[in-house]
């Protein structure tokens, strides 16, 4: 996207724009994307060069950028679009979120661009290129881009809202200290006679107004001129926002003093008042105002924070037959790293020694410690617990799945919802408006008011420009998305994508897969029952010595069932397998037949006898095989894909929120139906195709429901794509979590009803947040103005607009942070 150093001097409208462009092989493809881009209407040339497989073109308005893109894809070209993240110093309100957004969309090839004022950071979609233009768009804006060091997860960025809200305590201790003598003079004077004749004899009238000039001075041009800094260059930019209403509410205030003090002839009788008290408190109420914001945005984070602290800075690494302590960031792929009871795991791996049992709640939200044994994963973050081991680095640095989860959770909260759409349409002329508003305030109190009709003019005007709060709108949002994903992270539940946040909110129906999410996904024995005459253990022992020959699942299950028991399998000779029937074969000079009823059948072998239990283990879902050891009925067995033991919670959660549950199944009609009525389950979905999901999903949508989809395998992954909203299982595969909007970091199904829970509580905080935001300035703006004093007298000073401005802000940070006492029960 950096620009050429030669541009058309003619036409100086004219915009450049690089753009990366993949699939290109010889002069004929880029003679087709020359022309594909030139045909483009607003285009004015296209170069495109094979070798760094870029074009540079010249256009006339920067929306054209994205008819560019198109046009590449149409030629059969894959236009190469990079994502950026900005960190942005500076901005205060909502009306610095708009400005920044319009200015970096205005910088050629940029496609979109998100800035995000709880975060502070810009998120931009562009065509690429060097990201100099983007930071020249925000400093000409009048912001400041943060450069961060290395932040890898073993090193936690700097906290600069701490250090933010330190230098607003000193700020706002030294004006607090010069305003109070400051008010104690002014107020002082004017409510307490003994106050008033003690000034007039020891200070005199005059003595006293210079004395409150150099004092307001000092807290207005001292601790206030950060104020300045950004409002008044703002203002020059026809571009005002928070700071500047700041700067020309106290401006006018202890200028109108400043005349009364010095130039006291050039005022009307009866209207050389100073207010000098009126432009430090408002300062100094401001800067309390900032500082509890800076400390309450401080918590909102605190999620990140937490997540970021889990990794340790230190590991013991066995280096040359030694073991040596050495920063994380050493730790290279294939180290073995030596883990001491209690200490916490630093990079993820795979356990070569020892066993351990190791909390993982930090990472999945579940309170019982795992297992860990040699071949066991174990995960960066993670606490041991009494044992000790070794494991083999396998993911290090940016790719361990603490480091994931944290971008994960970071591009949540910098993402922006649906809802609002709404502030950013009100604050691209709210603070305009404002100015607009204390004009049409001065002038009617200065032509209609009583006298001193130029006193209350400019009081009341200063009063509308201190109590208008776009700050509350800008931070109604994305607060409460950042404190609900953060709470969110620490149930083990993170949200991909924060639009999420809201899409989960208004979901009809759950559908399930079935394999792998409501079941464990491995066949199990669940059932072996012996005919009169046979011993269990016996049989068992006969029949897994034949299976063991067998490669199909069932076998394999019934198998280990049997290792589970500690029974060991014997040698087995004639042994046939007959696909579809079963097995057999002779052990310990006894045949064995192993198979479905028709193959027992056929053997002569009659199966009556467990018809009762045939026909319970069918209503469970479970197709019956059958044992016949020389030639007589010994066992009836029963093989499944267990069901979670959490699952029929999960959907007795979701039900209780008032949602359907439906169960996608490649089983037979028969099956899939008695699971589903074990586990109430309301709409079943079977004999579906892997492929078939997504069409299955079309079908559930029908009426208009909105359709969650949760899963956990690779042939999940179109449906959590089509779905409104996909929740992948973290235990699943990486392509199911990459494809999905919501990722549970464990197993639990619970984790399903609890994000949405925490979806609903997080929307209804958002709007509460907006309510306020909106019915505060629709409501005081008026009030500051004056609109009750013909009705009974009532007046609002500045210093009380100042308190509730600031105050305002602090209510929407105080009530997204209850968020984070958000209980999942």
């Amino acid at each position: 996207m950096t620009a050429p150093k030669q541009l058309d001097t003619t036409a100086p409208e004219t915009s450049w724009a690089d753009f990366g462009i993949e699939g290109m092989t010889c002069a004929s493809c880029v003679r087709s994307v020359e022309k594909a881009i030139s045909a483009v209407p607003g285009v004015q040339s296209a170069n495109v060069n094979l070798a760094t497989e870029r074009a540079t073109v010249a256009f006339s308005h920067p929306s054209t950028a994205s008819a560019v893109l198109a046009a590449i894809s149409r030629a059969g070209y894959e236009p190469r679009i990079e994502t950026s993240e900005l960190r942005i110093e500076g901005m205060t309100c909502a009306s610095c979120v708009r400005r920044v957004e319009k200015a970096l969309a205005a910088v050629p090839g940029v496609l979109e661009a998100s800035v995000n004022l709880a975060t502070e950071k810009a998120t931009i979609r562009f065509t690429g290129g060097d990201v100099a233009a983007l930071e020249g768009a925000v400093r000409k804006a009048g912001y400041e881009v943060i450069h961060p060091r290395d932040e890898r997860a073993a090193s936690p960025p700097h906290d600069h809202k701490a250090a933010e809200a330190r230098e607003l305590s000193l700020s706002l201790a030294f004006a607090a200290v010069l305003t109070l003598p400051l008010f104690a003079l002014e107020m002082g004077s004017h409510f307490i006679p003994a106050v008033h004749m003690w000034i007039m004899d020891t200070i005199g009238m005059a003595e006293n107004r210079y004395l409150q000039f150099v004092l307001a001075s000092l807290v207005l041009f001292g601790p206030g001129l950060r104020f300045f800094r950004k409002g008044v260059p703002n203002l020059l930019r026809w571009s005002p926002d928070m700071n500047s209403l700041v700067v020309l509410g106290t401006s006018a205030a202890w200028g109108y003093s400043v005349i009364a003090t010095f130039f006291s002839g050039v005022l009307p009788a009866g209207t050389v008042n100073v207010y000098y008290e009126a432009a430090a408190v408002i300062v100094t109420l401001i800067l309390l105002g900032r500082y509890l914001e800076a400390r309450a945005k401080g918590k909102t984070s605190q999620a990140i924070r937490h997540l970021v602290g889990l990794q340790p800075k230190m590991a013991f690494v066995e280096r040359n037959g030694d073991v040596t302590e050495i920063p994380i960031s050493d730790v290279r792929l294939g180290d073995n790293v030596r883990i001491r009871p209690g200490e916490k795991i630093p990079v993820d791996g795979v356990v070569v020694d020892g066993d351990s049992y190791v909390d993982e709640s930090m990472i999945s939200g579940e309170p019982v410690p795992v297992s860990k044994t040699r071949d066991a994963e174990v995960v960066g973050g993670t606490v041991n617990q009494t044992g000790s081991f070794t494991f083999r680095a396998t993911k290090v640095g940016s790719d361990t799945l603490l480091a994931q989860i944290i971008r994960m959770v970071e591009a949540a909260q910098g993402s922006k919802l649906p809802i609002q759409a709404l502030v950013d349409r009100v604050t691209g002329w709210f603070v305009p408006a404002v100015m607009a508003a204390a004009g049409v305030t001065f002038l009617a109190w200065l032509v209609l008011g009583p006298s001193p009709a130029l006193t209350f003019a400019m009081v009341n005007a200063v009063a509308v420009l201190i109590i208008a709060c776009p700050c509350a709108m800008g931070l109604a949002t994305p607060t409460s998305i950042m404190v609900g994903t953060g709470r969110a992270a620490e149930a083990g539940i993170l949200f991909r994508k924060g639009e999420a946040l809201q899409s989960l909110r208004d979901v009809d129906v759950v559908a399930f897969d079935k394999t792998g999410t409501l079941t464990l996904g491995r066949p199990e024995l669940t059932d072996f029952d012996v005919a009169e005459g046979f011993g269990r253990e016996q049989v068992l022992r006969l029949v897994a010595s034949v299976e063991a020959r067998s490669e199909h699942p069932i076998a394999t299950a019934i198998v280990a069932g049997a290792r589970a028991e500690g029974i060991t399998t014997s040698d087995v000779s004639a042994f046939v397998a007959d696909p579809g029937s079963g097995v057999s074969g002779t052990v310990d000079g006894r045949k064995v037949l192993v198979g479905a009823d028709r193959a027992l059948r056929a053997e002569g072998v009659d199966v009556s006898a467990f018809a009762a239990e045939a026909e319970r283990l069918g209503a469970l879902g479970r197709s019956p095989l059958y044992a016949a050891i020389d030639g007589r009925l010994a066992a009836v067995i029963a093989v499944a894909d267990p069901i979670k033991e959490t699952t029929p919670d999960a959907i007795r959660s979701l039900h209780y929120l008032g949602l359907k549950v439906a169960m996608m199944t490649g089983d037979n009609t028969h099956t899939a139906r008695a699971v589903a009525s074990q586990l109430g389950i309301d709409e079943v979905v079977a004999e579906v195709l892997p492929g078939g999901k997504v069409d299955a999903l079309k079908r559930l949508r029908e009426g208009g429901r909105r359709v969650a989809f949760v899963g956990d395998g690779i042939n999940d992954a179109p449906a959590l794509t089509e779905a409104d909203v996909g929740i992948a299982v973290g235990t699943g595969t990486d392509i199911a979590i990459e494809s999905a909007d919501v990722v549970l970091m464990s197993g639990n199904l619970g984790g399903v009803p609890r994000a949405i829970a925490l979806s609903v509580a997080t929307i209804r905080n958002i709007k509460q947040n907006l309510f306020w935001a909106f019915a505060y300035n629709v409501v005081l703006i008026p009030v500051a103005a004056g609109a009750l004093y013909p009705v009974n007298g009532t007046l609002l000073s500045p210093i009380f607009a100042a308190a509730a401005m600031g105050m305002s802000s602090i209510f929407v940070l105080a009530n997204a942070l209850r968020l984070r006492r958000f209980r999942f029960d």
